[in-house]
């Protein structure tokens, strides 16, 4: 069974930085895209940003210049580093893979962490 394991969430001021991290568990092979989409309250869920095996990274146009997202592919897992942050950036973030060719989601999901951005 696919698990996806996410860390780092929590409460920070507008400017500050937070580190995700997303560990798939009992894949027995590498997702080849994974990625990170966030859902605020009465919005829907949105891609932040997806990254896939060759490094080909696309990013939704409110975080280009602020996040990162990277991948350790041996360690099957995704980071979002996410720098000058935004209240408009709280949100709960979810990890997902395999993201598709589309850069939709795929069928795994975590459990998701809180962002919460206090101005």
């Amino acid at each position: 069974q696919v698990q996806l394991v996410e860390s780092g969430g929590g409460l920070v001021q507008a400017e500050g930085s937070l580190r995700l991290s997303c560990a798939a568990s009992g894949s027995i092979f590498s997702f080849n895209a994974m990625g990170w989409y966030r859902q605020a309250p009465g919005k829907q869920r949105e891609l932040v940003a997806g990254i896939r095996g060759g490094g080909l990274t696309k990013y939704t146009d409110s975080v280009k210049g602020r996040f990162t997202i990277a991948r350790d592919g041996t360690k099957n897992t995704v980071y979002l580093q996410m720098n000058s942050l935004k209240p408009e950036d709280t949100a709960v973030y979810y990890c997902n893979a395999p993201i598709r060719g589309d850069w939709g989601p795929g069928l795994y999901w975590g459990q998701g962490t809180q962002v919460t951005v206090t101005s």
